[in-house]
């Protein structure tokens, strides 16, 4: 054990806790012992005392309790004379460290204006984003369950060049790791490193700049803490549950670039007591026995060009990615990506050409697998800035290959093309969009690479339903106004297929159990009439995936015997979510909200809520970060309805479903809906105004009352009795 560390990082806790107390002491002064403390839209109390502690701080005067323990954790400074195995005590030293950063962190909260710019991504006039709100935390902490994000990297201090900072980003995104940036040096960071190169940030590339202050890793290791909580089944105070969590399953680590003083030094403590490592690109000593972290603690020095494996190889990553041949970065951290009109070399489909991508099935014969076509120019051939059409036809053959599975496929295309770095695509069907970014074209990339991902992530991820891929990439606009009315017929054709499908016409619905590592009791059951909570599994999709997995964690379910139609309950449905729910739940209704209605894991899209007052319901859409007139926000509401609970008058589901006959058809159905938050509203007003003409009711969209109209349950019974709302006159609730 290295006493040179040892000496910096307990020096610099004690720094941090002395700061913490004099800034606890300044903001009781000025402020009060009352003033809340929180990290805003979030439904939880500060991640690491609440954690660790089991602490439920929502005051400064909270504050005094916890600086209390990090002044008992505080070790002597090690006496020059002295030598001992420091590492226990280096370790209370850190965690003593992470208590004085969250107090720290808290009370920049309390300033107005807040330090951090509150939203998922940085502008042009905000770098620093501060705490993951809720609605990221649910979005992005699935990832690290589900293997999307095998972990993340915690970056400190600043690269000694630019270009080293972006080489280093791009080699983290590249395996799928989230970057997480705080900390300057003299002035400097990383995250202003990328900045000054034009790199996008945030949430949605996975590099994300919590903090100029030191303090700010809290955040990172705040993140970790609500990981555990949230997928861990750890519950608030049993630390050791939190650490053993983070330690197995959550592989992050810290690179520490340039000088690392005392308190930097605190904060890689703080990091080994989560079982995270840290590499250093210059020399601060080594911790090179195994013990916390899997294998060494502190590796030093390490150049630049190798700091990324090391890491990966200290922390016991294992990194997993079908290679994809083109010539830029590829992965999921470059899905977020936007290209601006002013950096891309050309533009392709969108509003001002036509386009369109499609995905047909053929026979074996028919297929050759691998090959591609460019039919219509090349990118060599296009000036830059130009705008041009675009269709990606592709076509697969396989013995296990069925049309429902073909929607499936093609809807893949958006997410595949997106993992290029400086690729943008939106949309889908014939409603494609892409650009292509200056800086990819320079480095080679052409149209063809769009075969070469397709062909290469189709195998990757759903080889076991097709033998064989070829793609045709059309640049020409004869040849698409040729072929887009085809494709466009059978887009009708497959809606009309699933449009046409009841839960009464089949025997089978499927089951999603992949919420289950942090809902154990919560079992999603997919009708044709009802897609998983989450938006992303129809009925046809929980089929598709039994294809392609077993054993995986959609699996079929016979209906049985109907006990009841109206709410829908079926005997070997409940029997099924009996047995998968760990023996919790005994039964559920699928079309009620008001009766034994169907658990929500934590992934839903919405939430829809009784008003009693109003004898309708409220339904509120995730990124909704305002309060509403259940007296909760989003967060609120979803840790009341979230974790498998079964709660009367409370579910989770998803948008699609708002269109279905069956949204709680056993109280009377979408006519029920009387508030949305904004957003949402505009989002499905056509739905909306169909659900309308469908009942007979005119103006309907606008009965539905919103935040610009009502914020209290009050004022929406004010609003829709104004309005004639038909709630009002339908048979009571309860």
């Amino acid at each position: 054990m290295s006493k040179l560390i040892a000496t910096r990082a307990i020096r610099g806790a004690h720094k941090l806790v002395s700061r913490a107390e004099k800034e606890l002491n300044q903001a009781l002064e000025e402020k009060g012992p009352q003033t809340k403390v929180e990290f805003p839209n979030t439904g939880y109390f500060l991640p690491i005392s609440h954690g660790i502690l089991g602490m439920k701080i929502e005051s400064l005067q909270g504050l005094r309790d916890l600086l209390e323990e990090a002044k008992k954790l505080l070790p002597p400074i090690p006496d020059d004379k002295l030598w001992l195995p420091y590492l226990g005590q280096t370790l209370d030293a850190g965690m003593a460290t992470l208590f004085a950063d969250e107090i720290i962190e808290a009370i920049k909260y309390t300033q107005d204006p807040l330090p951090y710019w509150p939203k998922p991504n940085p502008d042009d006039e905000h770098l620093w984003l501060g705490a993951a709100n809720d609605v990221i935390m649910r979005e992005r902490g699935i990832e690290f369950v589900d293997g999307t994000a095998p972990g993340f990297a915690v970056c400190v201090g600043y690269c000694p060049t630019n270009e080293i900072a972006v080489k280093i980003a791009r080699e983290l995104q590249e395996k799928n790791l989230y970057v997480f940036m705080a900390a300057e040096t003299d002035g400097k960071s990383m995250a202003q490193q990328l900045k000054e190169e034009g790199i996008q940030m945030g949430w949605e590339t996975r590099l994300v700049p919590f903090g100029a202050d030191v303090t700010a890793c809290i955040h990172a290791l705040g993140f970790a803490t609500r990981a555990a909580l949230s997928f861990g089944s750890a519950q608030p105070g049993d630390y050791q549950k939190v650490l053993r969590y983070n330690q197995n399953r959550v592989f992050a680590f810290v690179l520490a670039f340039g000088p690392v003083d005392d308190e930097k030094h605190a904060q890689a403590a703080g990091a080994i007591n989560y079982g995270f490592p840290t590499i250093a690109d210059t020399d601060i000593d080594n911790i090179l026995p195994t013990g916390v972290c899997t294998y060494e603690h502190v590796v030093s020095p390490i150049s630049d060009d190798k700091i990324v494996a090391k890491a990966i190889e200290v922390r016991g990553l294992k990194i997993s990615i079908t290679k994809v041949p083109v010539p830029v970065p590829f992965g999921p951290a470059f899905q977020g990506e936007r290209v601006r009109k002013e950096d891309m070399h050309v533009e392709l489909a969108g509003q001002p050409k036509p386009g369109f991508e499609f995905l047909t099935s053929k026979e074996l014969d028919e297929v050759e697998d691998g090959k591609i076509e460019i039919i219509g120019p090349e990118i060599d051939e296009v000036k830059e800035g130009s705008q041009i059409p675009l269709a990606i036809w592709v076509e697969v053959a396989g013995r296990e290959m069925q049309p429902d599975f073909e929607p499936i496929l093609e809807r893949q295309i958006h997410d595949f093309i997106n993992c290029a770095n400086g690729v943008f695509h939106m949309g889908q069907r014939d409603i494609n969009w892409v650009r292509i970014s200056k800086e990819a074209k320079q480095k080679g990339f052409k149209f063809k690479h769009f075969g070469s991902i397709l062909h290469a992530k189709m195998h990757g991820e759903y080889g076991k339903i097709f033998d064989k891929v070829q793609i045709k990439i059309y640049t020409r606009e004869k040849e698409i106004l040729e072929l887009i009315d085809i494709a466009r017929n059978v887009y009708h054709q497959r809606d009309a297929r699933l449009a046409d499908m009841t839960d009464e016409a089949v025997d089978t619905f499927y089951s999603c159990a992949l919420c289950q590592s942090f809902a154990p009791n919560h079992v999603c059951i997919i009708t044709p009439e009802r897609s998983g909570l989450c938006g992303a599994y129809n009925w046809l999709d929980g089929k598709a995936a039994y294809q392609i997995n077993p054993t995986g964690p959609n699996q079929p379910v016979i209906k049985g015997k109907v006990i009841d139609a109206v709410k829908g309950q079926w005997e070997e449905i409940n029997e099924f979510v009996f047995a998968n729910s760990h023996k919790s739940l005994e039964f559920f209704n699928a079309y009620s909200i008001i009766e034994h209605p169907m658990t929500s894991c934590g992934c839903f899209e919405c939430i829809s809520c009784v008003l009693p007052s109003t004898n309708g319901i409220m339904t509120v859409y995730r990124n909704c970060a305002g309060m509403t007139p259940s007296g909760m926000k989003f967060s609120t509401l979803a840790g009341t309805v979230g974790g498998g609970a079964q709660t009367p008058g409370f579910i989770g589901h998803s948008k699609q479903y708002i269109a279905s006959k069956k949204f709680i058809s056993a109280d009377g159905g979408a006519k029920r809906l009387v508030w949305m938050d904004r957003d949402l509203k505009e989002e499905i007003e056509p739905i909306l105004r169909e659900i309308g003409k469908q009942e007979g009711i005119e103006n309907f969209y606008d009965m539905i009352a919103d935040e610009t109209v009502a914020v209290t349950e009050e004022e929406v019974l004010e609003y829709i009795t104004k309005m004639n709302h038909p709630a009002l006159s339908m048979p009571p609730l309860f």
